[in-house]
């Protein structure tokens, strides 16, 4: 059953990707940044990780993958690298610039994730699971790329916030709230959620190995 029309979900879908993909990509070449990759490897490291998530959620789907049919997503990781190159000095200056960008990303993504899975028709329990793998799969890549424990291993709540906002996504439409409001209210709580627990150092109980 399809729960968002064609037209507003095309609209709806593309603007929120274009928006992921930009924060996203500013996120990975601003952690290459960090790492003294040079542009073309921050440009990969930036493209990978805005893709990344999307693109296995799309392959799962049997769909084409989301970059493959435009050349915008490729376009909005060059801004992002432009951006980067070009306010380097100011970035610099912002401690938690790469957490605020990662965070937006995280929160879009997860909001597309779970809307096209919708769309396809599938269960909601599905849609949860494929707003998470789309919203964390591309941090996990970058991680790797940049030889780091991916965060979603890590104390740090992160793939829990995906979670948390794909339930309140489902607990909206259930009430028949309108879209925007759903997807804008998901939005915000992500955000919160990861903004809180890196503020006051909230996180998971962490498993105890044999002594």
């Amino acid at each position: 059953m399809t729960l968002l029309s064609e037209p507003f979900y095309g609209t709806l879908q593309t603007t929120i990707e274009v928006l992921g993909t930009l924060a996203f990509a500013i996120s990975g070449i601003r952690h290459a940044a960090a790492k003294h990759f040079d542009w073309f490897g921050g440009f990969v490291c930036g493209f990978v990780v805005a893709i990344g998530g999307g693109t296995l959620r799309d392959v799962m789907l049997s769909d084409t993958p989301f970059w493959m049919t435009s050349p915008m997503y490729i376009i909005c990781t060059f801004l992002a690298q432009a951006i980067v190159i070009i306010f380097a000095r100011y970035l610099k200056r912002l401690d938690n610039a790469w957490f605020a960008f990662d965070t937006l990303g995280l929160a879009l993504f997860t909001i597309t994730g779970i809307q096209k899975t919708l769309y396809f028709g599938y269960p909601y329990w599905v849609a949860v699971a494929m707003g998470c793998i789309t919203g964390s799969a591309g941090g996990v890549v970058r991680d790797i790329l940049l030889n780091k424990t991916p965060i979603i291993f890590r104390r740090e709540i992160y793939a829990m916030a995906c979670i948390a906002g794909g339930i309140l996504y489902w607990l909206l439409m259930k009430l028949h709230v309108n879209d925007v409001v759903t997807a804008a209210s998901t939005f915000l709580l992500i955000c919160i959620i990861r903004f809180l627990a890196v503020r006051y150092h909230i996180s998971l109980p962490v498993l105890k190995g044999e002594k």
